[in-house]
C-alpha cells in the first residue's frame, strides 16, 4: 500500500478511486474539513449525505467548491431533539451507510450549555454525535467504518467522569475543548469493539490545525493558550486526508480502534508534549466504558449494540 504523511491531500489519498455505490453520511459539510472531505467523495461517484445546522449556507460552499450531487439534512448537535428528528427522517429512508463521519465541531467557545442543559462543548461535539451515531448504526453496512474527529487539543484534559458540565470545576475553554476532543476518541474505541463482530470499525483522527469556521470564538489570549502556534498548519485538502485514509484507505484492523494522524495511527504517550502521539487516558478502554454509560444516562437513551 501506498505510504502518506502529513502533506498528503484528499486527493492524493483518493487518486482515481471509482466510488459510484458507496453512501457516506457526514455531519458538519458547510465548510471546512466538512466541505473538502464531501467534494472529495461526490466528485469520485459517493453518494454523500451532509448534516448540517444550516442547510442555505451549506449548499452555496459545496457548489462553490466544486462538490456534486450532496444531500443535505438539516441538524443541529446542541439539540438532542433535533438530532432525534434527523435520524428518525434518515431512518425513515432505509438507505445503508458504508461510511459516517462525525465531523461537525466547536471550540473554545465561552461558556455556555446546549439546548438540553449540557456544556456547551461535550454536549455538541460527544453526546449530539454519540446519540446521532448509535442511532444510525443499524443502518451501518457490513465492512463499514465510522470516522470521529478528534483533536491533537485533547491533550489539554481528561474526560471529567464526576463534572462533565463544569457544576464544580472552573470553566476554561481549552479544558472543555478537550475534554470533549478524549470524549471522541474514547467513544470512538468504545464503539469499535462493540461493533467489530459485525466487521464495522471505528477510528478517531486529528485533522492538524487547519484555518477554519472552527476558530472563530479564537480571541489573541485563546489562541496563545492553545499550543496550537508551534504545530504546523495544513491546507484544509491536507487536514481532511486523514478522515479520507481512516474511513477508506487503511485497513480496517490496523485502524480500529485507534486514534489517526497525519494519515497514520499514533503512537501512544504520557508525555502532551510529544507530536504525533496520542495521550494514554485517550485510549483506556475502562474510561471509554464508563463515558459510554455517563453518556447514556445523560442523554436519556440506552444503545445496546
Amino acid at each position: 500500500m501506498p505510504t502518506f504523511d502529513a502533506q498528503s491531500t484528499t486527493d492524493d489519498i483518493l487518486g482515481d478511486a471509482d466510488l459510484r455505490g458507496t453512501r457516506v453520511l457526514i455531519t458538519g459539510t458547510s465548510a471546512g474539513l466538512g466541505v473538502e472531505t464531501a467534494r472529495s467523495l461526490s466528485v469520485r461517484g459517493a453518494q454523500v449525505t451532509g448534516v448540517v445546522r444550516d442547510v442555505e449556507k451549506a449548499r452555496a460552499n459545496l457548489d462553490e467548491a466544486g462538490a456534486q450531487g450532496v444531500e443535505l439534512f438539516e441538524a443541529d448537535l446542541a439539540s438532542l431533539a433535533s438530532v432525534r428528528e434527523f435520524t428518525d427522517a434518515f431512518q425513515a429512508t432505509g438507505e445503508q451507510i458504508d461510511v459516517l463521519i462525525a465531523n461537525a465541531g466547536i471550540m473554545a467557545c465561552p461558556q455556555a450549555t446546549t439546548e438540553d442543559g449540557f456544556e456547551l462543548q461535550f454536549g455538541t461535539n460527544h453526546l449530539g454525535h454519540f446519540v446521532l451515531v448509535n442511532r444510525l448504526v443499524p443502518q451501518l453496512a457490513t465492512d463499514g467504518r465510522v470516522v470521529i474527529l478528534s483533536s491533537a487539543a485533547h491533550r489539554h484534559s481528561d474526560v471529567n467522569l464526576d463534572d462533565p458540565n463544569f457544576k464544580h470545576t472552573p470553566y476554561e475553554e481549552w479544558k472543555a475543548y478537550g475534554r470533549s476532543k478524549t470524549a471522541n476518541a474514547l467513544f470512538a474505541l468504545e464503539l469499535d469493539r462493540r461493533l467489530q463482530d459485525r466487521n464495522v470499525r471505528a477510528a478517531s483522527v486529528h485533522p492538524g490545525v487547519i484555518e477554519t469556521e472552527l476558530m472563530r470564538h479564537l480571541t489573541p489570549e485563546t489562541s496563545k493558550r492553545s499550543g496550537a502556534r508551534k504545530m504546523q498548519r495544513k491546507t484544509v485538502g491536507q487536514g481532511a486526508a486523514t478522515t479520507i485514509w481512516a474511513g477508506f484507505s487503511a485497513d480496517a484492523d490496523h485502524v480500529g480502534g485507534k486514534y489517526c494522524e497525519d494519515c497514520a495511527v499514533s503512537p501512544v504517550t504520557d508525555d502532551p508534549r510529544q507530536r504525533p502521539g496520542v495521550m494514554r487516558y485517550a485510549t483506556d478502554p475502562e474510561s471509554a466504558r464508563e463515558l459510554w454509560s455517563l453518556s447514556e444516562e445523560m442523554v436519556g437513551e440506552t444503545f445496546n449494540l
